[in-house]
């Protein structure tokens, strides 16, 4: 039995035009997120294997492979839940979402100012990657991440709750090079239902993490 399994989309195709056009969300999941499943169950039995034989001679390179393909899967599971054709807007509290509003007011001062600084870290990112409203626990606040391939410059602890692909497969079929039209064509699907759900989640759990007994 597979450790990891590729997710159903939780929409169709052609859901997110015409932001998202249906090829791309094919491609996108049925083919990248399925080899990141399949890269992260292929290198759980390599590392089986190497515990089994005591040779670790590849042990480096199977710890980042680990990390890469898992962290893609993990991302990506969130990633086609953050969105939806019906989303867009901002965080309203008549739209049962006060608290994250609230809470994204206090991190960054106000709603435009947060958009504007994950838009700019997920179309900057250098590369290929992600920019990410992540809930960091030890201050019980959000933050900004700018994750390089799937998991660089991530603090340690913190939940990703919304996260924007910047992999050129995201887009590029649709948008070109084009990276910062397809960032802000995002903020249009949008799921702000999903992100209070995982920020509420996030909160909930905040003391897994002790920083001292």
């Amino acid at each position: 039995m597979a450790t990891y399994t590729l997710p159903e989309l939780p929409y169709d195709y052609a859901a997110l035009e015409p932001v998202i056009n249906p090829q791309i969300i094919e491609l996108h999941h049925d083919k990248h997120h399925a080899a990141y499943v399949k890269g992260a169950n292929d290198t759980l039995e390599q590392l089986e294997e190497a515990r089994d034989k005591e040779t670790w001679g590849a042990i480096n390179g199977l710890q980042k492979n680990l990390a890469f393909h898992l962290s893609g899967h993990i991302l990506h599971s969130i990633y086609w839940h953050n969105m939806t054709g019906d989303g867009g807007g901002e965080p309203l509290a008549a739209d049962g979402v006060g608290d994250l509003a609230d809470a994204i007011t206090e991190s960054f001062g106000s709603f435009a100012g947060f958009k504007s600084q994950l838009t700019k870290a997920a179309a900057t990112t250098q590369g290929s990657g992600w920019g990410v409203l992540a809930y960091e626990p030890v201050s019980g606040k959000l933050i900004v991440e700018q994750v390089y391939d799937h998991q660089g410059n991530v603090g340690q602890g913190s939940v990703p709750i919304l996260v924007f692909d910047a992999w050129e497969h995201a887009f590029y079929l649709q948008y070109k090079n084009q990276k910062v039209d397809f960032i802000e064509a995002m903020w249009a699907v949008v799921n702000w239902q999903d992100v209070a759900k995982r920020y509420a989640a996030a909160r909930e759990r905040a003391d897994v993490l002790l920083l001292a007994p």
